[in-house]
C-alpha cells in the first residue's frame, strides 16, 4: 500500500496517507522514507535533512520556515514549523494565465425562469426577519401556516432567516446588515418572501424598501408587527398570498451557462488541497467554459496564496481590485491588533495543516484555473461571468451566507473534518476522503476521496451530475435535514 504522497517535484515534504509509526519504512511516489516519530495521517514528512530556518515547500510553494532542524523522515508540524505571514505587502502584476477550458456541453438543468431573466434552482419561501426580536414571531407563522396546510405548499422549501440584528448598529455594520437582507429578499432561488419587521428597530421598513428599489408586490410581502392586531395571523395571510402566485411556477430547461456556484470549505484538514479541493477547481473551470460563474470567498485564507490569485487577473485593473481585496482584510485584522496569520483553526492542525500558506494554498485550488474577472464587496452581487473574488471573512456560516446572498444559487463545501451545517440556497458537502463519507452519509452528498482510486475525469464528470441533479431540484443533505441558516459579518459598535 502507498504511504507517502508527493504533490509537485519542488516539495521538500510528503504527505502521509496513513497513520505512521515511528521507525517504520513509508514509501510513494517513488520515496522512501523512515519516520522518526509517529507521523499522523494526513501531515507533513520531510524529505531530507533540513536545517532551522529553511523553507518547507508544499503545493510547490512555502508554507512557512523551519525553527529547528529536522533529519529526514521528521514530522514537520506546529513544533518546528512557524509562518512567513506578516503585514501589507507591495505587488507587481505579473499575469500567468493558463486556463483549462472544456468543450462545449449541451446539457441543461431545471430551474425556475423569474421575470428578469434570472434563474433559481429552488423556489423557495424566504421569511426575512428585519431584526432578531422576531424570530420567534417568523417561526410560530411559518408552524402555523403549515398546520393551515397539511396538504403542502408550492414551495420546494419554507426558510426564516434568523439573525440577531438589524437594531443597535451603527454606519457600515448596520449597512452590511442591510445589503445582505436585501441580497436575500432578491435572490433567485426565491418564489416568494415575506420582510417582516417589527417596527421600532433602525433597520426601518420604510429605509429598507427604499434600499430594496421597485419589487413584485405579488412576490414580496411586507409586515411590521407592531402596526397589526395579530402578527401571526397577518403572516400567514401574506404567506399564502405567496403561495397563490407561485403555485403556477414550473421548472424549465436551462443552459449551464445559468449557474452561479460559491466555492466554499470548512473544517478542512490535510487532504483538501489534494482531493476535494482541486475538484472543485476542476468543477470551476467546466462551468466558467459553458458561459457560467463561479465565487471564491474566504479573503484571510488567501494570504500566502494571493499572488497566485494576482497573476490570474485578466487585466491590471482587476489586479489593483485584489491587491486592496487582500491588503484591505489585512488591515481589518491589524486595526483589531490581531495578526494576520491565526488561522488555522485546532481542528484544521489537528487534520494535518500547520500554517495559513499551507491553508491557503489548498483554499485557493477550489478556483481552479480561470482568470479572475471581477473583485465585488461584501454584500454585493456578483456582476458577471467567469470567475469572482467576494470580500469577506473565511467563518464558514457567514463566508456561506455571503456567497448566497451574492447570487450563487448553490454552494459547494468541502470540508475533511466534517460539518452538517447549510445556509439558504442549496450546500452540496464534498468530503476529501472516502473514510468521512461514509462515517457521515448524513452529512456528505459527495465523495472526492475517489480520486485516491478513480482517474479524474471520472470523478469530475459524477460531481458535474451530481450538481446537475440538484440545480434540477435534488435535495441536498441540508435542505432534507433543515440546516439552513444565515450569519452576517459584524463589524462595528454595538449600542
Amino acid at each position: 500500500m502507498k504511504d507517502l504522497l508527493h504533490l509537485t517535484k519542488t516539495d521538500n515534504v510528503a504527505v502521509a496517507l496513513h497513520d505512521i509509526k515511528a521507525g517504520e519504512t513509508a514509501s510513494g511516489d517513488g520515496l522512501s522514507l523512515t519516520a522518526g516519530t509517529d507521523v499522523p495521517r494526513g501531515h507533513k514528512l520531510a524529505l531530507t535533512r533540513l536545517p532551522a530556518g529553511s523553507p518547507v515547500i508544499k503545493y510547490g510553494a512555502p508554507i512557512g520556515h523551519l525553527t529547528q532542524d529536522v533529519e529526514a523522515g521528521a514530522w514537520v508540524h506546529s513544533h518546528n514549523l512557524a509562518t512567513n505571514l506578516a503585514a501589507e505587502l507591495d505587488y507587481v502584476y505579473a499575469q500567468d494565465l493558463a486556463p483549462v477550458a472544456h468543450p462545449p456541453d449541451p446539457r441543461t438543468f431545471a430551474g425556475y425562469r423569474r421575470p428578469d431573466g434570472r434563474v433559481g434552482v429552488r423556489n423557495d419561501l424566504y421569511v426575512v426577519p428585519m431584526v432578531g426580536c422576531v424570530n420567534g414571531s417568523a417561526q410560530i407563522a411559518v408552524r402555523t401556516l403549515r398546520q393551515r396546510h397539511p396538504e403542502g405548499l408550492p414551495f420546494d422549501n419554507v426558510i426564516v432567516c434568523e439573525h440577531p440584528y438589524g437594531c443597535s448598529q451603527l454606519g457600515g455594520d448596520h449597512e452590511t446588515t442591510r445589503r445582505i437582507l436585501a441580497d436575500i429578499v432578491a435572490h433567485p432561488n426565491a418564489g416568494g418572501v415575506l420582510v417582516f419587521g417589527l417596527g421600532c428597530e433602525n433597520n426601518t421598513m420604510d429605509a429598507f424598501r427604499q434600499l430594496l428599489g421597485p419589487v413584485d408586490e405579488d412576490r414580496v410581502k411586507f409586515l411590521v408587527a407592531q402596526q397589526v392586531a395579530d402578527e401571526t395571523d397577518a403572516a400567514v395571510a401574506l404567506m399564502e398570498q405567496l403561495a397563490e402566485a407561485a403555485r403556477p411556477d414550473h421548472r424549465e430547461e436551462v443552459p449551464l451557462s445559468e449557474l452561479t456556484i460559491g466555492l466554499k470549505c470548512g473544517g478542512s484538514d490535510g487532504f483538501s488541497g489534494v482531493t476535494a479541493n482541486p475538484l472543485l477547481g476542476m468543477l470551476s473551470d467546466f462551468l466558467i467554459s459553458q458561459g457560467g460563474a463561479a465565487v471564491l470567498t474566504e479573503v484571510p485564507e488567501m494570504f500566502g496564496a494571493e499572488t497566485r490569485l494576482m497573476a490570474r487577473a485578466r487585466d491590471e485593473k482587476t489586479f489593483a481590485a485584489i491587491v486592496g481585496l487582500i491588503n484591505g482584510f489585512k488591515r481589518y485584522y491589524l486595526d483589531a491588533g490581531e495578526p494576520v496569520y491565526e488561522n488555522p483553526s485546532p481542528g484544521n492542525r489537528a487534520g494535518g495543516i500547520t500554517t495559513l500558506e499551507e491553508k491557503s494554498l489548498g483554499c485557493t485550488m477550489k478556483s481552479g484555473t480561470s482568470a479572475v474577472v471581477d473583485v465585488v464587496p461584501y454584500g454585493g452581487r456578483i456582476r458577471q461571468p467567469g470567475l469572482s473574488l467576494l470580500e469577506g471573512p473565511g467563518n464558514d456560516l457567514v463566508s456561506a451566507t455571503n456567497l448566497a446572498a451574492s447570487g450563487c444559487q448553490m454552494v459547494l463545501f468541502t470540508t475533511g473534518r466534517g460539518t452538517p451545517f447549510g445556509v439558504f440556497v442549496p450546500t452540496l458537502k464534498v468530503s476529501t476522503t472516502s473514510e468521512l463519507a461514509a462515517a457521515k452519509p448524513h452529512w456528505i452528498d459527495f465523495d472526492a476521496g475517489r480520486l485516491f482510486t478513480e482517474d479524474a475525469p471520472a470523478v469530475l464528470a459524477s460531481l458535474i451530475d451530481r450538481v446537475i441533479a440538484a440545480a434540477g431540484g435534488e435535495r441536498t443533505h441540508n435542505e432534507t435535514q433543515g440546516f439552513q441558516e444565515i450569519a452576517i459579518f459584524k463589524n462595528g459598535v454595538t449600542l
